[in-house]
């Protein structure tokens, strides 16, 4: 059983919904959390991810499996086709041309999860559960090299494969992807297949208001534990102009990955502690912060 955490408060700092769904789930745990989103989740660009995305939906027969980086991209996906084909669907009655009938998800095809979350969004847009791979819910870690571990030795030679993901418009003339996305398409280059992405949703760094830039000050030694999981969110705390004077030698973090954790270090948290991405995991993590630096 997870001890309960009674006095340390926790920085969630995954993006809004996310952040939200875990700050509730530690309060019912009687853990005490509040949201500080450091990553701003956007809908790609209306016209090139339209026509995109129309195109991935048109050809999705062809591939063996799609992998989604996240619930996210899940989300965007389902949701944005939906959209596309009623606008589709109105253009097309203007013209008195019949409108296609929509694709229907090939029984063959699998989808490709890194964790539970994206599992359960996967479930929730209508993906029966037996055509989902993903890591095992006591895998050591949710990411990439786990869900390589365990798709890893099928059958990839020619076979094509989808990545949905978000894209960084950060980065000018490239589309930034995080280290673990890049790892498993390489592994699928590796093993014969051919690899294609399409994008989206955009991740982007947040505006934080004058009252979240006081909280994060305050955060920063007032013995609050910052939630990482993400590099990404680490980045866009510390190279926030506002706060760019901060120290953080005096505030603690749980890092949910040993990458997150490298780089939550190198940004000068005085305290970083590893732990599993799951809920108790990172309850018994918070108690042994707790007693070991209260």
């Amino acid at each position: 059983m997870s001890a309960v955490v009674r006095t340390v408060r926790v920085i969630v700092t995954r993006p809004a919904r996310e952040a939200q769904r875990w700050v509730q789930q530690f309060q019912q745990g009687g853990v005490a959390a509040e949201a500080l989103p450091l990553i701003e989740i956007a809908p790609a660009p209306a016209a090139a991810s339209a026509q995109a995305l129309w195109q991935a939906w048109d050809t999705l027969d062809s591939y063996a499996a799609c992998l989604f980086v996240s619930g996210n991209a899940v989300d965007y996906f389902f949701r944005q086709k939906d959209t596309l084909a009623l606008d589709q669907h109105k253009n097309l009655a203007i013209n008195n041309i019949a409108s296609p009938v929509p694709n229907q998800l090939s029984p063959k095809l699998r989808f490709m999860a890194p964790g539970p979350g994206t599992v359960a969004a996967l479930v929730a847009a209508g993906i029966p559960a037996g055509q989902i791979d993903a890591p095992a819910l006591d895998a050591r870690q949710f990411d990439s090299q786990a869900l390589w571990d365990v798709i890893g030795q099928r059958d990839w030679q020619g076979r094509r494969v989808l990545v949905v993901r978000g894209e960084n418009p950060g980065l000018v003339g490239q589309t930034a992807t995080l280290p673990g996305r890049d790892w498993i398409a390489r592994q699928w280059g590796a093993a014969g297949a051919q690899v294609d992405f399409v994008s989206v949703y955009q991740r982007r760094a947040p505006r934080l208001t004058n009252a979240q830039l006081q909280r994060a000050r305050v955060a920063a030694s007032d013995g609050s534990v910052w939630l990482f999981s993400s590099t990404e969110a680490v980045a866009n705390l510390v190279n926030e102009p506002v706060l760019g004077a901060i120290g953080w030698s005096g505030a603690r973090a749980v890092a949910t990955h040993p990458r997150i954790l490298d780089a939550v270090r190198a940004a000068g948290w005085g305290v970083v502690v590893a732990s599993r991405p799951a809920l108790k995991d990172i309850r018994d993590t918070l108690a042994s912060i707790e007693s070991l630096y209260p």
